[in-house]
């Protein structure tokens, strides 16, 4: 351990000054009873959500000493040991003659055997204990087992829409009216933004800057740093052309069924050798590293569950139009289904852990695709359809609607997600809620 360095580290980040936020609607329990631990995908808001919470503290700048933030990307830190952390702890103690009482580590998976001095401090019951990281590791397997009940967790997503439309400075809250907007232009304008939210996605620096050139050269530098760092290194992948193969095949499967056996053949028409087993890891990794969130298919039955195929998700549309894997034109329909996946697992995260979210294919393979489930009890069907007038299409997509409900035994909210259209109407004797994206995400 460098003293001097780490030293010059809790100095500086005394003297700076917390930046201005876009408030998070993430809620968490600040409690000395348990290790916080907020997880989210690279480049979500992580950092800037501990600011918030140092922000929420309301802690002034001169009792700022009383937290320690510790960043484990930082070159100052890098390789530190988990021997070290109770040391910069002490050294903490030593510059500014009290003991710290809030203590972050950010991207705490960087340190080998972090769970070590985590629940060590956490024993002593002096500190109120944050951390972060960038694998869905630290929210089942490691916390599970390392930290041992010990910890509340929360998963950070990108901005939701709410989120993204006060990044814009549009105060939606003011002139919304009784469930109504007051204007048609106001109403245009939240079109807009949806289609910008659409096509750019939610992650925070991609929001504030503008600058095409920049977001395009933002998300290729995304990629790389999660097919190198989060999977190559973190698990020492040695096929990189095949890492490289999926990414290709998860980013053209969004809002599809995505089929490891299709994968394998696919690869195998091109001579490429691999086990199935090897590339069942490979999408785990991807999962993991939340770069994309599996949906799996709703039955009563959980072996059921694990064994279907499931449905994937990226972690943010701006992958998808920005990488040359799709555009808004030619894909709305399964942005939009994309886009109300991630605000699915969101509110899950935010205000209802006990939710569940799966997609329903029946016998005839008729298909919705959201189940929405809560404890026992289905909660919401719902249908995502960009083309609702299309006469064809509505028929399709209603019908599949109500095939599930029959199946399922459910018909108390049966809902379809449009782009623009907005009813409430009968098919085939079931109630259907027609609602515009847009505002379905600013319920």
């Amino acid at each position: 351990m460098e003293r001097e360095a780490i030293a010059r580290y809790i100095l500086d980040f005394q003297e700076r000054k917390l930046p201005e936020l876009i408030s998070r609607e993430l809620n968490i329990r600040i409690i000395k009873d348990a290790i916080v631990s907020i997880i989210g995908s690279r480049r979500a808001g992580k950092t800037y959500f501990f600011y918030q919470l140092m922000s929420d503290i309301n802690i002034n700048e001169k009792d700022k000493t009383r937290i320690l933030y510790l960043d484990f990307e930082y070159p100052e830190l890098a390789g530190i040991t988990f021997t070290e952390i109770k040391g910069i702890v002490n050294m903490h103690t030593e510059l500014f003659g009290n003991e710290p009482e809030y203590l972050f580590f950010d991207e705490i998976q960087n340190v080998e055997n972090w769970e070590k001095p985590i629940r060590s401090l956490y024993e002593l019951k002096r500190f109120y204990i944050f951390i972060t990281g960038s694998s869905s590791r630290l929210l089942s397997k490691e916390i599970a087992t390392a930290l041992r009940g010990r910890t509340i967790s929360y998963t950070l997503f990108p901005f939701s829409f709410r989120e993204y439309l006060k990044a814009e400075g549009f105060e939606f809250e003011k002139i919304r009216g009784k469930g109504k907007y007051r204007s048609s232009s106001e109403e245009s304008m939240i079109k807009h933004f949806m289609r910008e939210y659409s096509r750019y996605g939610g992650l925070p620096q991609v929001v504030l800057n503008k600058d095409e050139e920049f977001r395009r050269r933002f998300f290729i530098e995304y990629l790389d740093l999660v097919v190198y760092r989060d999977i190559i290194e973190r698990y020492g992948v040695k096929n990189l052309h095949i890492v490289k193969e999926m990414v290709k095949f998860l980013l053209s499967s969004f809002a599809k069924e995505f089929s490891i056996h299709r994968f394998y053949n696919t690869l195998k028409s091109q001579n490429i050798k691999v086990s199935k087993n090897t590339l069942y890891n490979y999408f785990a990794y991807f999962a993991d590293a939340l770069f994309v969130y599996p949906i799996y298919r709703f039955s009563y039955f959980i072996k059921e569950v694990q064994l279907s195929v499931p449905k994937v998700y990226i972690t943010d549309t701006g992958l998808l139009t920005l990488t040359n894997t799709t555009g808004f034109s030619e894909n709305r329909g399964r942005l939009m289904e994309n886009v109300v996946a991630i605000e699915l697992l969101r509110r899950k995260s935010c205000f209802a852990p006990s939710t569940e979210i799966y997609y329903f294919k029946s016998s005839e393979g008729k298909e919705v695709d959201f189940v929405v489930k809560e404890g026992l009890k289905i909660k919401q069907l719902i249908q995502v359809c960009y083309d609702i007038d299309d006469l064809g299409t509505r028929e399709r997509e209603l019908k599949s609607l109500v095939k599930a409900s029959k199946e399922l035994k459910f018909s108390e909210d049966l809902r379809v997600i449009t782009w623009d259209y907005e009813a409430e109407e009968e098919f085939k004797g079931k109630v259907i809620k027609f609602a515009p994206l847009w505002k379905w995400l600013l319920r």
